[in-house]
């Protein structure tokens, strides 16, 4: 079974920490990295400038739907950008962590 990283940006910490916890409990995910970053975008017609906060759910192909769906149902976005990306190579070690601790 393939790996994959799911990332995500919220504006709160907060958010961000409930997100990554739940995830965890319900074993979508491995482990989830917060990370505080700077974003530039454009919302409604302007430009913005925001403190975020991006996660990185480390978990597997199969879990994926299931991470997205509690995702979308706590994300306090309006349009929540979630990115899926397949991890192409990992040591036989962490590969094996992160399927024994994500279910299904």
């Amino acid at each position: 079974m393939k790996l994959c990283l799911l990332s995500t940006t919220v504006a709160k910490g907060d958010d961000a920490r409930r997100m990554a916890q739940a995830a965890v409990e319900h074993r979508l995910a491995a482990c989830v990295h917060i990370e505080a970053i700077d974003a530039v975008y454009r919302w409604q017609g302007a430009i913005r400038h925001d403190d975020e906060q991006r996660l990185t759910f480390k978990t597997t192909e199969a879990a994926v739907p299931a991470l997205k769906e509690l995702l979308l149902g706590m994300h306090p976005y309006e349009v929540p950008a979630l990115y899926v990306v397949p991890v192409s190579e990992a040591t036989h070690a962490y590969h094996e962590w992160v399927m024994g601790e994500v279910a299904g």
